[in-house]
């Protein structure tokens, strides 16, 4: 936080609003992140063209390692894998990352690929219910996760508006893994998934894409966003009998603190149960899509929720977008049969780098 608000002070000296868009970075609570390149690299910027060639090389590098633990904690091999979620918008390849992971590391031809290139944070939400889908429409099929997001490429030092540099002090780089199983497993058993547009909020949060890359855009009504989604997520968990503000566990886009703090308010939750969601964004910042990710890994990390407790994962990104799963926790080593008035349920493993 300390060498963010100094660079931001240093490299944006001129700018009027400085001292707002300072005190709004310091309120974020984020202490530290994580960036792949030196941050004297970082703040340099070599084109669109260069930027997006190193987010190629470091998704190549970073990617393997953590695939391979999700692949382990879920005890499944690459063979065993029918679906390859990848999501990003922090760079772009094509033919996706996922033609490349398929020859690389022996995953089957036949394995299909869903690359989301365009739900900026509300992609990690999205890509665990596509595999849900997936796994629903194919029963005791599996599908690998994965979440590649290096923020830091797409800082801009001409771009001086606040939401800029209060972004500047927020994203951080990440990359996530998960598998969903179609049978078996510990985690999550998914049940029910639902997505929700605000209308006309497109412009809230964007690209403008120019020679230069990717310009992030941050409306000032974006905090405000949970005040309509909160009625949302309450009538997704009635239509599932089941009470949004008595859950066994909550796993939340990060997105910034009043997020959190709104939508503990508004479903009526104590604050603690947000303590995973929160965490990651104190210790590695906003890391987009790979944040439920994230606190998904720190909940297995906390020994899991009690066998049969319900839970949400819930993220939000531009459009406004939410994408919304319910599930409930179950272990393999105390299994219970699938229940709820959603039908079968589907297994989440997790493992996050």
């Amino acid at each position: 936080m300390e060498e963010t608000l100094e660079l931001v002070e240093r490299t944006h000296a001129k700018v009027p609003h400085l001292p707002l868009a300072l005190r709004l970075i310091r309120n974020t609570g984020v202490m530290k992140r994580h960036i792949v390149q030196p941050i004297e690299q970082t703040l340099q910027h070599p084109g669109f063209e260069e930027r997006n060639r190193i987010h190629t090389v470091e998704a190549k590098k970073r990617t393997p390692p953590v695939i391979m633990r999700a692949l382990a904690n879920a005890d499944v091999t690459v063979q065993d894998i029918d679906a390859i979620v990848y999501v990003s918008c922090t760079g772009f390849s094509m033919p996706s990352l996922t033609a490349w992971l398929i020859n690389e590391f022996g995953f089957r031809s036949d394995t299909r690929q869903i690359p989301i290139a365009q739900l900026g944070c509300a992609a990690g939400g999205a890509a665990i219910n596509r595999a849900h889908d997936f796994c629903s429409a194919y029963p005791d099929r599996n599908v690998l996760i994965v979440s590649c997001e290096l923020c830091s490429l797409c800082y801009q030092p001409t771009d001086n508006e606040v939401g800029s540099l209060l972004s500047v002090g927020l994203f951080g780089d990440a990359v996530g893994a998960a598998v969903v199983r179609g049978s078996g497993g510990t985690g999550v058993s998914l049940e029910r998934n639902s997505a929700h547009l605000i209308p006309h909020t497109e412009e809230w949060i964007s690209y403008a894409v120019r020679s230069t890359g990717f310009h992030f855009q941050l409306d000032h009504r974006v905090p405000g966003m949970m005040e309509p989604l909160a009625p949302v997520i309450r009538a997704l968990a009635a239509s599932h009998r089941w009470d949004a503000a008595d859950l066994g566990f909550y796993i939340v886009h990060a997105g910034g603190p009043r997020i959190l703090t709104d939508l503990g308010k508004f479903l009526a939750v104590h604050p603690d149960a947000f303590r995973y969601s929160r965490a990651t964004l104190t210790e590695y910042g906003n890391i987009a899509s790979a944040v439920v990710l994230d606190a998904l890994a720190r909940l297995f990390e906390d020994g899991g929720a009690k066998v049969g407790a319900t839970g949400i994962i819930a993220a939000f990104g531009p459009g406004i977008t939410a994408e919304m799963t319910l599930g409930t926790w179950v272990d393999s080593e105390n299994p219970q049969p699938d229940a709820g008035p959603a039908g079968h349920g589907r297994r989440l493993v997790t493992q996050q780098g």
